[in-house]
């Protein structure tokens, strides 16, 4: 464990190295990586904070026989319906998807549901649809959408089948 600690803090400390080291001599690539760092923790610092209080809460309010209900073996096709309309007003993408997959899965959610709400997730948040059409049009994100979700369904129904199959476990919270 000690040895797995020292390579962390050994790694971190190489990068902030090389950042310094790169403002201090002009490095303009090492000097990027360290400014797409800034950028990419201030936007996480933004977006993480809402979306752990949101899954606290969704943790804490929706009942397991609801998920086990709307997303669970019993729930039929109408579990993956569900799953999109979830992952449609999911903010900040996979960031906060995959804790909630990881919250639906303890609340008894059948897996392959949960693999099309982190493949919707990626593909069909109402936000990123939106800023996508304004800038490439409706009609073509009326296509991927109309291709992408479909082809997320069958994939996750058939890995989830077979995971199931193979007698493939999540491991749960302790």
């Amino acid at each position: 464990m000690i040895k797995n600690s020292n390579v962390k803090i050994g790694v971190i400390s190489a990068y902030i190295l090389f950042i310094a080291v790169s403002v201090m001599i002009g490095f303009n690539p090492g000097k990027q990586i360290g400014m797409n760092f800034y950028k990419f923790s201030i936007e996480m610092l933004r977006v993480l904070p809402c979306g752990f209080i949101l899954i606290g809460l969704f943790e804490v309010w929706v009942k397991r026989e609801v998920v086990e209900r709307h997303f669970g073996e019993a729930s039929g096709f109408r579990g993956h319906i569900w799953a999109m309309l979830l992952a449609g007003t999911i903010v900040g993408g996979l960031y906060v998807g995959f804790p909630l997959a990881y919250s639906l899965h303890i609340k008894g959610a059948k897996l392959s549901v949960i693999f099309t709400f982190i493949g919707a997730c990626a593909i069909c948040r109402v936000p990123m649809t939106i800023f996508e059409a304004s800038f490439v049009g409706i009609k073509f994100t009326a296509i991927r959408l109309v291709i992408s979700l479909p082809l997320v369904i069958v994939t996750s129904i058939l890995l989830g089948n077979y995971l199931t199959g193979r007698n493939y476990t999540i491991s749960k919270r302790k």
